[in-house]
């Protein structure tokens, strides 16, 4: 099942400071999942000035509770990055998932 999860970063001083230290965990677990078929795209969000301010990620997981588990995994969730996060079900069209294939 995919989903597209919308994660907001904390916006207090040391938002941006928590986001930069948890990264590299956080880049190394995306290039793991993306291998595993399990993360298909990301992006940071942005602000006006072009600093990170979130995260969408669109991602396919046999169920919620994998994803679940996953989450709770997750450097950004772990070191409190993502503060406000949204999870909603999706379907990618089949002709972008043949990148995949």
């Amino acid at each position: 099942m995919q989903f597209i999860i919308t994660a907001y970063d904390g916006t207090d001083d040391q938002a941006l400071e928590r986001r930069l230290s948890a990264r590299e965990e956080h880049l190394k677990g995306v290039e793991r999942r993306f291998k595993a078929g399990e993360h298909l795209y990301g992006a940071a969000i942005l602000n006006d000035e072009e600093k990170m301010i979130g995260s969408i990620m669109v991602v396919d997981y046999p169920s919620r509770a994998e994803l679940d588990q996953w989450l709770k995994e997750e450097p950004y969730m772990k070191d409190n990055v993502w503060q406000k996060i949204e999870v909603e079900p999706c379907r990618v069209a089949p002709k972008f998932m043949e990148l995949y294939k």
